[in-house]
């Protein structure tokens, strides 16, 4: 085989340089390497705010890959034909990528391969998106891990290797096949008016993301373990989104913790059981893919949650006009930032499936639409954890007093008032935000009077126990 002719980069959600076992592959082939994003069924799929998200931190990526010579090729349609297409192109005889996970890109993974290798085209996946694959981490039967708890004990003290250094310059073809622009592709459609808002709140690529981890790793790690669960303190990391979109690896998360710990910073090891959440919820998602659709443990399909979307107190909730201020925080934190506190999440989530008694899959499919950290693994599991119909799940009977909870975590006030305008003489810029982002459809106004409550938390928590124990539990 000439050392002129392509290998293919297909890049998915692996938007770095640094750290990228598939570029890395790519180019110590020793051939021109042809960077490849494809807008296909599973990029189609996502909910706005992740698509909006995914467009902007391509876009970053093609400008990182410009700066080293090389440049990002676009292409739209079933990444098949795009692939093939672009192989008759450009003569390129392999193709590399990073593996994911979810059962739709799994799935498309497979045809995508045995095709290839069909048509004689060198096809190789590659490790990158998980600190450890799904299939290697096996309990002392050989099963899978159920229980968060053991499975952090069977990792923690597993070697992970170094991230690797961005390359230097990236060869380059003779000729670069054609590409779209990113801006026909309109992947900020769907938001309309909240993209602009979304781009105030929301740092973007790979130096963004290396950025914010020093920052963390410096700063803030040394206090995670106390402080994280305040949702107004800037005390997280802030990496989901980044992690989402592959602009910075597991791999560089769990060094810098390590170092962390290392340097005694006692926050450290409890970011690395966050890191290590994360891989539990892709093992589980592996292992049982229906978790993603269906109520992971068994008795709980005849559950009496309601499934009405559209329902009055749905409707309240998904606009953060449920009249409990914590829950409405948090929804309204999440349609200005397109991210929520993980407390402020499983406050709101607790709110939705047991004192409004609506289906998870209701609050899951809305947090798909609007989060710019979109995880389909991590974000069933925690629907469901919270629901108490998925594995290591809390007990149905812990349910979150969203006022008790502000007084424990929010004691002064400060989240509720960045968040709510309502009621307020001077409100926060960031409460503002939300009437700016939000549908002008519906018609709502910082001068409107605040909601009274459908449900109080001590009413909502009789019926959710009510419910638990005609279910038999």
């Amino acid at each position: 085989m000439s050392d002129q002719v392509p290998v293919i980069w297909w890049v998915r959600r692996d938007l770095r340089l640094g750290d990228n076992a598939a570029l890395a592959g790519a180019i110590a082939s020793g051939r021109p390497v042809v960077p490849l994003f494809i807008h296909d069924e599973t990029v189609e799929a996502l909910g706005a705010a992740a698509k909006w998200r995914l467009g902007e931190g391509v876009a970053c990526l093609g400008q990182a890959l410009s700066a080293r010579g090389s440049r990002l090729i676009l292409r739209r349609g079933p990444a098949l034909d795009v692939l093939r297409g672009v192989i008759a192109g450009t003569g390129a005889a392999a193709v590399v990528w990073s593996r994911a996970y979810d059962p739709a890109s799994v799935a498309r993974d497979k045809a995508v391969k045995a095709a290839l290798t069909e048509d004689g085209v060198e096809a190789r996946s590659c490790a990158g998106h998980l600190l450890f694959e799904p299939w290697a981490v096996e309990t002392g039967q050989g099963g899978f891990y159920k229980v968060y708890t053991p499975y952090w004990k069977a990792v923690r003290d597993r070697a992970v290797p170094e991230p690797a250094p961005a390359p230097g310059m990236i060869p380059r073809p003779d000729t670069w096949p054609a590409s779209d622009e990113i801006g026909t592709w309109r992947m900020g459609a769907a938001l309309r008016r909240g993209a602009a808002v979304l781009a105030r709140f929301a740092p973007v690529g790979e130096a963004a993301a290396q950025e914010r981890l020093d920052e963390f790793a410096a700063r803030k790690i040394a206090d995670y373990a106390e402080r994280r669960d305040w949702p107004a303190a800037d005390a997280t990391s802030g990496l989901s989104a980044h992690l989402t979109c592959g602009e910075i690896s597991a791999r560089a998360c769990w060094h810098a913790g390590l170092n962390a710990m290392d340097a005694g910073k006692a926050g450290a090891e409890t970011f690395l059981k966050e890191l290590v959440w994360r891989e539990f919820a892709w093992h589980l998602m592996w292992h049982s893919p229906h978790i993603a659709e269906r109520n992971w443990r068994e008795g709980w399909d005849g559950f009496a949650w309601s499934t009405e979307g559209d329902s009055p107190e749905a409707i309240a909730w998904k606009r953060g006009r449920t009249g409990i201020p914590f829950v409405d925080a948090a929804m309204r934190e999440m349609y200005v930032t397109g991210t929520m506190h993980n407390r402020a999440r499983m406050i709101a989530a607790s709110w939705l499936t047991k004192n409004l008694m609506i289906h998870w899959r209701v609050g899951l499919d809305w947090f798909a639409e609007h989060l710019i950290d979109w995880d389909p693994a991590s974000n069933a599991m925690g629907w469901q954890w919270v629901a108490g119909s998925g594995p290591d799940a809390a007990p149905y009977f812990r349910i979150f007093n969203p006022i008790t909870q502000a007084e424990k975590f929010d004691p002064d006030g400060a989240y509720r008032d960045a968040w709510i305008a309502e009621g307020r003489q001077s409100p926060d810029p960031r409460a503002l935000a939300y009437f700016e982002a939000v549908p002008r459809a519906w018609g709502l106004l910082p001068g409107d009077a605040y909601p009274a409550p459908a449900v109080t938390p001590e009413a909502g928590r009789r019926r959710a126990l009510a419910a638990y124990e005609a279910r038999g539990a």
